[in-house]
């Protein structure tokens, strides 16, 4: 995926891109409702989405963190989608624990 150094990564459509929310609004409710924070802050739907940061996804049921590792404003196919992103470690445990205890129940 080649990248235009000029171009800006909205934090809404990349998280649309990557396939987080089916839709930008969606995105974009999430994030002024403070369901997503970036670098562990709130922030806005402009804000610029730059290789490195580090964002967490609230959902109804999950809590993701997520490493950024690609740039798209463009929403593909899952597989490609998957390149955008890289889950920490402690973010699939946590995950991996809640469904466990949700499936006990």
């Amino acid at each position: 995926m080649t990248v235009d150094k000029d171009q800006k990564f909205r934090l809404d459509k990349w998280l649309w891109a990557a396939r987080f929310f089916k839709t930008r609004s969606l995105a974009a409710d999430a994030v002024s409702g403070g369901k997503v924070r970036v670098d562990g802050d709130r922030t806005k739907s402009a804000k610029e989405v730059k290789i490195g940061m580090q964002i967490q996804i609230h959902t109804k049921d999950i809590e993701l963190v997520v490493g950024v590792t690609g740039l798209s404003n463009v929403r593909r196919g899952a597989p490609e989608a998957a390149l955008l992103y890289e889950e920490t470690e402690a973010s699939k445990v946590k995950r991996e624990n809640v469904k466990v205890t949700h499936s006990a129940e």
